[in-house]
């Protein structure tokens, strides 16, 4: 029996297969006409004098892959799920030859964090014939059934007693257009500034390789790096544009309300240097973000608006 595979297409997060560990990327170091060291994921044009280097991953990046498995009257379909959060998943059989008429050619799943689960199972239309089909899938980070609901106000994710001006905040959407960043909060910040975890949770993602900031969303946009957290609500809050070589967590981790968890940058789609944080969850086939508090110093609950200062408590 033989059997054709579509290739994967993944959605959000940069976010597909047992996990395994990301390449090294090239980093290029060189002195600016000012003499100040720049480190960057790009060659310097010209005749520019440079250095390299390798950044290496020390982690397992998590995964979402499907694989096949032959039967007697034709195959079973199965994904494997390596995230520390639950996966939506949606898959389509694109070409099928010798496929039984009653074999579902689409479907959703739910993938348990860090489980698997059989998707469907192929029957042969003609057991004496090969079954041949393409397929290709999609997934999600959350579970479509996540409510959001913080025990208390968000920590303003910067240290205590420090204060920063908000950029960009809700109705403001210059560049939070989409419904996943329409409730996003920019903060503007010099790079380097310790960042802390404004709700406790379980690092689900990070991209840390990436070393430069551009004005082009197609192109740039991906190249942020970012550390994603899954609450126990099911929400996930994305802290993005850090510094590279500065994200202390790894996947599979717990972090606390008010732990370090890398530095601020300007890495990515990005203007200036700032800190773009939002919290978000899976409404069922699209990443939608959700507005938030955070905590005063009397306890109450603030939302923060552009163009004014917030100190953390």
């Amino acid at each position: 029996m033989s059997i054709r595979s579509g290739l994967a297409v993944t959605l959000v997060l940069a976010l597909v297969a047992v996990a395994v560990p990301a390449a090294a990327q090239k980093l290029f170091k060189y002195k600016d006409a000012n003499g100040v060291w720049v480190f960057t994921d790009r060659q310097p044009e010209g005749d520019q004098p440079y250095e390299t280097a390798k950044v290496e991953h020390s982690f397992d990046k998590p995964e979402v892959k499907l694989f096949e498995r032959s039967e007697k009257d034709g195959v079973t379909l199965f994904a494997q799920n390596t995230y520390y959060a639950p996966i939506q998943l949606a898959y389509r059989i694109t070409t099928a030859q010798n496929v039984a008429t009653n074999t579902p050619l689409r479907g959703m799943q739910m993938l348990p964090a860090r489980g698997d689960a059989t998707l469907l199972s192929v029957g042969a239309a003609d057991p004496s014939m090969p079954v041949l089909f393409d397929y290709e899938y999609q997934f999600l980070p959350g579970d479509p059934q996540a409510q959001h609901r913080p025990d208390r106000p968000y920590r303003l994710p910067f240290g205590k007693s420090s204060a920063f001006v908000v950029s960009q905040a809700y109705p403001e959407t210059v560049t939070h257009s989409e419904p996943s960043s329409q409730y996003a909060i920019d903060f503007e910040m010099p790079i380097g500034t310790h960042i802390y975890a404004a709700r406790g949770g379980v690092v689900i993602e990070i991209a840390s390789d990436f070393f430069e900031a551009g004005v082009d969303a197609a192109k740039d946009g991906p190249r942020a790096n970012v550390v994603r957290i899954l609450h126990d609500d099911g929400t996930m809050s994305l802290y993005g544009h850090l510094n590279w070589n500065s994200i202390r967590v790894v996947p599979g981790q717990r972090v606390e309300r008010g732990e370090y968890i890398a530095d601020s940058g300007n890495t990515g789609f990005s203007t200036g240097p700032h800190l773009h944080f939002v919290v978000q969850r899976n409404r069922g086939g699209a990443i939608i973000s959700l507005a938030v508090e955070f905590e005063a110093a009397n306890g109450a609950a603030v939302a923060v608006h552009a163009g004014q200062r917030y100190t953390a408590y």
